[in-house]
């Protein structure tokens, strides 16, 4: 396949649509969750299933990214070409297969868990009622084998690089991406055409455009997704993105930690090569532009551009004061964009589509979608893209079923540990980046953490604070010492030793680090403090003055006891590691609290309620 014009190329999209296909479709999602769910034994018993029923010409199996549906793993779906009808299957084993197989979408096979598709693509068809989701970003993920090429061009896969290459000027390609309002969608949300903008501006030369898929916030998984479902996405937009700024050169720089998605982007930059779309004299136009891959430096801090810059370079990933900022002097001293994975997936869709068609969605100010990775005490942990606009509550509660277990709604982290804890008086806010910094949070990457009623919000702030004194560069001191301070004030906090006077510390040392930390990884460390302070003060409060955790979390501060309520079964003197239980069979137990290490194991364990935890 050598595809040298985008006429080649739209016959060859013309003849793959127009190929026969068998009348029934199933998609098995085989992404890092699904894999890790069992979905290799699934994959192997509908082929299985397939040769024995002789149904080679009448099924068609694809192997997909992931569908989003994280916590139903593994997933299915079956696709009628005949009826149209849709089925997705979850939590699916070997011994599921023949009769969801035999059942077809006539029925649903006995046994089984279905689940209700809640997603639809703007770009192809219109919502169904209450369907929320909205996918531009993941709009092939999980609905294309990404490891064939041949699928994503029969998907119009490269025709916005032809387009681009063929039929407009670099500055028309910045002037759409401007018109559009894409705005980064790795963290503070600067606007994507401007960044285009400086880049191409600098004097023509050596230039570079590097795709940021060091995704590190915890619970954050949306890059890895897009990465394993649909790479060509990437590639293509980095190219699009290589011709509006005169760069020949692109760089993904990945984390080591990412190996299926390593692999298939390998096996896509290979495919686009042997396919003349990826090389020298991209379809005619003169234009030349090949990828290559880097490895993380397995450091948060290389998020922020100048860190990951110096860690391609082979130096220590450590940021540097801006300006210049790399727009003008990046990579080798040279002009570099830096956009992550997300911004990149929004680009070919915005210039095949155009610029009205993306603000078409979302706000005025936040056009567009946002995926958002759902992950904490949420019912259904998986990911969710929804127009920017779109209320906290419609994505906790109506896209991920609310609260395990029954439990109450207490806080939402967004933005990673550089972003904010948000409470149940801002559900209704509609998300976009204006609003979230409003109530002291962020965008970032799109992590959602959520916590339940048994979360100690002074511990959360410890453990979002415990992560960036590990990831810090340790190159300023706001940041290397006084976190360390901070961290330090927080222990003394949930260990019972803190006072008023240290959460005032606390509030005082924040703004200091705010203001004088290097780059936005200090500058934003203490927001989980701060946040939690302006939030949840009676938590603080308890702490210091009540010597009390009222989540009942902070272990120094927790005491167990064996109420009478107790019938010396002896469960709990079985099961605790420290043997600090003692006690006759049918005779109430005692703990000895010289030995108690706070564990909670008896308390679990008991049957009969009778562990009073204070």
């Amino acid at each position: 396949m050598n595809i040298k014009t985008p006429e080649a190329l739209a016959k060859m999209a013309g003849v793959l649509k127009s190929r026969p296909k068998p009348p029934v479709q199933i998609l098995v999602s085989v992404g890092t969750c699904g894999l890790a769910a069992g979905a290799g034994a699934v994959l192997k018993s509908i082929y299985d299933e397939i040769v024995e029923r002789r149904l080679e010409n009448a099924v068609e199996v694809v192997e997909v990214g992931c569908m989003g549906l994280c916590y139903a793993e593994p997933v299915i779906m079956l696709n009628d070409r005949r009826s149209g009808k849709r089925l997705i299957y979850g939590d699916v084993t070997p011994q599921q297969v023949p009769a969801i197989i035999a059942a077809g979408t006539d029925s649903i096979a006995a046994g089984t868990r279905t689940i209700e598709r809640s997603w639809y693509y703007p770009e192809f068809e219109k919502p169904e009622p209450g369907e929320l989701q909205a996918r531009i970003v993941l709009r092939n993920t999980g609905r294309l084998n990404p490891e064939k090429l041949e699928q994503y061009i029969e998907n119009d896969g490269y025709t916005a690089l032809a387009k681009a290459l063929t039929t407009m000027t670099p500055q028309q390609v910045i002037d759409t991406i401007l018109a559009s309002g894409l705005r980064g969608r790795g963290g503070g949300g600067f606007p994507t055409g401007r960044k285009w903008q400086f880049a191409a501006a600098q004097p023509a030369g050596e230039k570079f455009i590097i795709c940021n898929a060091d995704e590190g916030d915890p619970g954050a998984f949306m890059d890895r997704a897009v990465l394993e479902g649909d790479p060509h996405s990437v590639l293509e937009a980095m190219a699009i993105g290589g011709y509006a700024i005169g760069a020949n050169t692109g760089v993904i720089y990945i984390r080591a930690e990412y190996p299926l998605a390593v692999r298939r982007l390998e096996n896509a930059i290979g495919q686009a090569r042997e396919a003349g779309l990826l090389g020298k004299n991209l379809f005619g136009s003169g234009f030349d532009f090949d990828i290559q891959i880097k490895f993380g430096a397995g450091a948060f801090v290389c998020g922020e551009e100048t860190a990951l810059i110096h860690s391609i370079e082979g130096m220590r990933g450590e940021p540097t004061v801006k300006p210049p900022f790399p727009a003008v002097e990046g990579l080798w001293k040279r002009p570099t964009v830096v956009n992550n994975v997300e911004t990149f997936a929004c680009v070919a869709a915005i210039i095949r589509k155009g610029a009205e068609w993306f603000k078409s969605l979302g706000t005025t100010g936040s056009p567009g979608t946002k995926v958002f990775a759902l992950a904490g005490k949420i019912s259904k942990v998986g990911l969710a893209e929804v127009p920017m606009g779109t209320t906290l509550r419609d994505i906790i509660y109506r896209i991920g079923d609310g609260i395990r277990d029954g439990r109450q709604f207490k806080a939402v982290q967004t933005g990673g540990p550089s972003g904010g804890c948000i409470t149940a008086k801002n559900l209704d806010l509609p998300i976009d980046y204006e609003a979230l910094k409003s109530i002291g949070s962020m965008m970032g990457s799109g992590g959602m953490i959520v916590m339940d009623e048994d979360d100690c919000m002074v511990n959360i702030a410890k453990f979002f604070l415990e992560f960036t004194l590990d990831e810090s560069c340790g190159k300023c001191t706001p940041c290397r010492i006084g976190n360390r301070r901070l961290f330090e004030m927080l222990e003394e906090i949930t260990d019972g030793r803190g006072t008023l006077e240290t959460i005032e510390k606390l509030k005082a040392l924040s703004a200091i680090i705010k203001d004088t930390a290097l780059c936005g990884l200090g500058q934003t460390s203490p927001n989980p403090v701060l946040s939690t302070l302006a939030n949840f003060p009676d938590e603080y409060i308890a702490h210091v003055k009540e010597g009390r955790c009222p989540a009942g979390v902070c272990q120094k501060l927790i005491h167990f006891d064996i109420s009478d309520r107790c019938v010396g079964c002896g469960l709990c003197l079985k099961n605790c590691p420290v043997n600090a239980i003692s006690g006759e069979k049918r005779q109430r137990h005692t703990i000895d609290q010289s030995k108690c290490i706070k564990c909670g194991v008896c308390f679990r364990v008991c049957k009969f309620h009778a562990v009073d935890k204070k």
